[in-house]
């Protein structure tokens, strides 16, 4: 099934790269993504979540407080100041440096409200953290993102917070609510039919890449040289795929506390960045800068990135998950007594 989404996926962004014309975006399309994306798309994630979500499961998963300081330090503290190190090496080559700029933008940027969710529960990982993490941490991002991008670019802009955080309240946490309200009524019904939750929220997903990619590279101002463009997606893939397996090390380590499956909920929502918050968030901080475009473009690379590779990494994580999960509660297991 992953397979084919990401085929799907793939289609999408070769039809939204051929139907790009100079200075044409896909606001006030057909699609009306200022209206469906900004505020339909993500609210019908977290409704979907809702529904799908056993309340207890939630309920437990908000005392949890380890593995969500454990998440939020990484992706807040660690990431962006790990990025911003690793920037200072590459400043000397010859890699665009707007392109560099938006690499730290990246790392400033808190969890996504969708794809960590959608790959934990793919895997079969502890979702209820991942919703909390990515909600939480959006709530967080309001705030200490802006801050991030002054302290790491000097970019300064009046931030209207009150805003932002009542349209993140409305568009995750009240769906979320209302979800789980719904999901009351509805619980025998649910259990019965098995509806496809999670692909419904992968093609919500994908319409979220689809509109976004088109209104980012639809900007005629956008100049991009092709060896700046390749060295950036191969060092987005690289932090990636460091940063999951660094999240991985720390929270399999013997003396660790973490369940496997806390673990999967770990790697993908330390190391997963929002675009949905990220793109509006950089267009406020950064209203007027003439390089806006360019600013962008690693965060819009990263998201479908991210995507792509966990989902490539899912039967794997998976298959690491089941058989941790057996060989613990075999070593739990009372051991019989011997017969003499």
């Amino acid at each position: 099934r992953l397979r084919k989404e990401w085929f799907i996926l793939g289609i999408v962004l070769v039809i939204a790269v051929a139907r790009l014309e100079p200075g044409v975006g896909v606001k006030g399309g057909p699609l009306k993504p200022e209206i469906t994306i900004t505020y339909i798309a993500v609210s019908a994630i977290f409704f979907n979540s809702g529904l799908s979500l056993k309340t207890e499961e939630l309920t437990s998963a908000l005392m949890h407080v380890k593995l969500h300081l454990f998440v939020q330090i990484f992706t807040l503290v660690f990431f962006p100041t790990a990025i911003w190190v690793f920037l200072q090496l590459l400043s000397i080559t010859p890699i665009n440096e707007w392109l560099l700029k938006g690499l730290q933008t990246v790392g400033c940027m808190p969890p996504p409200v969708s794809s960590a969710v959608i790959l934990t529960k793919a895997v079969g990982g502890n979702e209820a953290a991942a919703i909390f993490n990515s909600a939480f941490g959006s709530f967080l991002g309001i705030v200490i993102t802006p801050l991030l991008l002054l302290l790491f670019l000097g970019s300064s802009s009046s931030v209207p917070f009150t805003s932002i955080f009542s349209q993140l309240f409305m568009t995750v946490v009240v769906p979320l609510i209302i979800g789980q309200i719904v999901r009351r009524y509805i619980k025998d019904w649910l259990e019965r039919k098995k509806p496809p939750f999670g692909a419904i929220s992968s093609c919500v997903l994908l319409m979220i890449i689809y509109t976004t990619f088109c209104d980012t590279f639809a900007n005629p101002n956008i100049d991009l040289d092709k060896f700046s463009l390749i060295i950036i997606v191969f060092i987005i893939f690289s932090v990636q795929m460091s940063f999951m397996f660094l999240t991985f090390l720390f929270s399999t380590r013997n003396n660790s506390t973490f369940t496997p499956a806390d673990t999967v909920a770990i790697v993908f929502c330390s190391t997963h960045k929002s675009l949905t918050l990220g793109i509006p968030m950089l267009k406020i901080v950064f209203a007027g800068y003439e390089h806006l475009s360019l600013i962008s473009v690693p965060l819009l690379i990263y998201h479908p990135a991210q995507i792509l590779l966990g989902s490539l990494l899912v039967p794997t994580i998976k298959s690491w998950m089941v058989s941790r999960q057996k060989a613990l509660k075999l070593t739990r297991q009372p051991k019989a007594p011997v017969k003499v």
